[in-house]
């Protein structure tokens, strides 16, 4: 707490500072600062409010000696008790028309009173509030806290009595244009708006004739009249058409702050933004492009677990899909996930949220032109049975992608894995066609399920697991023509034996292997939830059979197949795993 109430203390010579140069609040300058800093300066009263209401009063001074300047000027700054929409518009229209030399039927003095706020109590009225009321002692025993509460007492009359809007004084002049003063400051906004997109729009279709462009000088003075003003609804047009709009030379010609503004908007779903203006602002600016993903990486991997419908939700809202159909965003949001799966040991959500809808089909520079074309088909627009023959050549690929790198490149297998990663749902066919099949286990998808699971294994290790898991599969086919299955039968195959150790790669093939038996094999549903209760002896294990369930249902109903036996049984064991962890 003494770290914390020193900071705001610090915070508080800051702000006052602030408060002193906004005294002057008529001056273009002093309303436009005022408005930038006014978020920033709500969560400071708030902090302050947090801290108060858990002090005593008593030691509240001795915390906060320029407490009391500090409100005092809050509550003369009528720009700082009347913020909201209609101190925005009012602003606007302050800024356009001093900024911008547009002219407008607006007199003098009528334009004076215009500048002025419309007062409400509004949200920082009502933090003042609680800070003054903080301060209130309910039985004070001294002078000097009857005087404080005197103090407190005239900060609230006049908070709560001397703001009022005087409509008498604008409407003759609103009246003789044929509006009523609630119409006509909407109407004039909307009309500055409309002419500013005009005119912006225009500018592309003069092309080269820069006697008719809009200077840069302009566009940047626009760009950061509207950094505070992107939330409002009547402003949207204007910011999509200042996303969507480029100057002719190499130099950026809107202000920095309006792309970081306009990202936290669209990330806090404060307002809602058409692809291409979406697509025009991460490419003008990189840091919102990396902050989206950003955001999207801590909705994947935060404490909660999604289901994949869940992670398909947050990806769509996210349009950064449909944003990365441009090359250069996809190529910087490829990286990010590809870094992103590293950090977090290949977590589950992440690449579920990769193979979902970063599919693409083109655009891997890294990789073998073939191997991305026979990747991107993916099994839904191939007959089922061609899928074993796509598998054996997929398989073929990736061993010489892996195979034939040089000793030491860059990126090395993980590159090509990365590049398999996208279309995980391959693996998820070989393990079926491995067990539905009643020929031999073919080499090619054995090798294709190791390298997947075990990337970084040698080529020795990976051909250890093609052995160990061609042994399990060979006694899964055993036991589905016996005319007996225990679970216990299959909790043995999903064990190592101190003679034939398994890496931890062979251990998570096999188990995709088990439960794939499981849901395909008649005699493995009289054991599933035995045999899953054995193999799934751990928290992460647990999680690992819910992941692989809700993966496997996913494709099924994106393959409009899983048939009602296999697929019933499914969605019964992952609702019974669901309620368990």
């Amino acid at each position: 707490m003494a770290q914390e109430s020193g900071d705001l203390a610090s915070d508080c010579q800051f702000w006052l500072q602030k408060l002193s140069g906004w005294d002057q609040a008529c001056t273009l300058e002093t309303q436009q600062d005022t408005c930038l800093h006014l978020p920033r300066f709500q969560e400071f009263l708030r902090q302050i409010y947090e801290a108060l209401k858990e002090a005593d009063p008593t030691t509240i001074m001795e915390r906060f000696p320029t407490i009391r300047q500090l409100l005092t000027k809050t509550c003369q700054n009528p720009f700082i008790l009347a913020y909201d929409a209609a101190c925005h518009v009012a602003l606007l229209w302050s800024w356009l028309l001093l900024s911008l030399h547009l002219t407008g039927p607006v007199c003098h003095t009528c334009y004076t009173k215009l500048k002025e706020p419309s007062i409400c109590r509004d949200e920082s009225q009502k933090i003042v509030i609680w800070c003054l009321c903080s301060l209130i002692n309910k039985e004070p025993q001294s002078s000097a806290e009857s005087r404080l509460n005197s103090w407190v007492r005239g900060l609230l009359l006049h908070i709560l009595s001397a703001f009022r809007f005087d409509v008498k004084e604008v409407g003759p002049f609103t009246q003789c244009l044929g509006y009523e003063p609630a119409d006509y400051y909407p109407g004039l906004l909307k009309n500055m708006v409309a002419s500013l997109v005009s005119e912006l729009r225009e500018d592309h279709l003069n092309g080269s004739n820069t006697q008719r462009r809009m200077a840069p000088e302009r566009l940047m003075s626009l760009s950061r009249i509207c950094v505070p003003l992107v939330t409002l609804p009547d402003c949207q047009p204007l910011v999509e058409a200042l996303l969507t709009y480029h100057g002719q030379g190499p130099q950026e010609v809107l202000w920095p702050e309006l792309f970081e503004a306009i990202n936290e908007a669209f990330l806090l779903k404060k307002i809602s933004l058409p692809v291409a203006a979406v697509t025009s602002l991460w490419l003008r600016h990189l840091p919102s492009l990396e902050r989206a993903v950003l955001c999207l990486f801590e909705k994947l991997v935060s404490s909660e677990r999604h289901r994949l419908r869940e992670i398909e939700c947050f990806v769509k809202d996210s349009l950064l899909p449909q944003a990365a159909c441009h090359p250069a965003v996809f190529r910087i949001v490829d990286e990010m996930f590809r870094c992103a799966l590293l950090e977090t040991d290949g977590a589950p959500e992440v690449l579920a949220a990769l193979q979902l809808r970063f599919a693409f089909k083109a655009y891997f520079p890294h990789a073998p032109a073939s191997l991305a074309t026979v990747l991107s088909q993916l099994p839904e627009g191939l007959p089922q049975g061609c899928w074993l023959q796509r598998l054996q050549l997929i398989s073929q690929q990736l061993r010489e992608a892996v195979e034939n790198q040089p000793q030491g490149s860059r990126g090395g297998p993980l590159r090509t894995w990365f590049l398999l990663a996208h279309f995980g749902g391959w693996a998820d066919v070989a393990a079926e066609q491995l067990l539905r099949s009643d020929m031999d286990p073919p080499a090619a998808l054995l090798w294709f399920l190791a390298f997947y699971h075990g990337p970084q294994e040698g080529a020795q290790q990976r051909a250890r697991i093609m052995v160990q898991a061609e042994a399990v599969l060979r006694r899964l086919r055993e036991l589905s023509g016996s005319a007996r299955l225990s679970a216990r039968d299959l909790q043995a195959l999903g064990e190592s034996s101190p003679g034939d150790p398994r890496s931890p790669a062979c251990t998570q093939l096999i188990r995709q292997l088990l439960l794939t038996f499981l849901l395909w094999a008649p005699r493995g549903h009289t054991v599933v939830r035995e045999a899953t209760a054995f193999m799934a002896p751990t928290h992460d294990v647990t999680q690992e059979v819910i992941g692989f369930l809700d993966q496997t249902l996913y494709r099924w109903d994106q393959l409009g197949t899983g048939a009602s036996g296999p697929g019933a049984l499914a969605r019964a064991l992952l609702q019974e795993l669901r309620a368990q962890v």
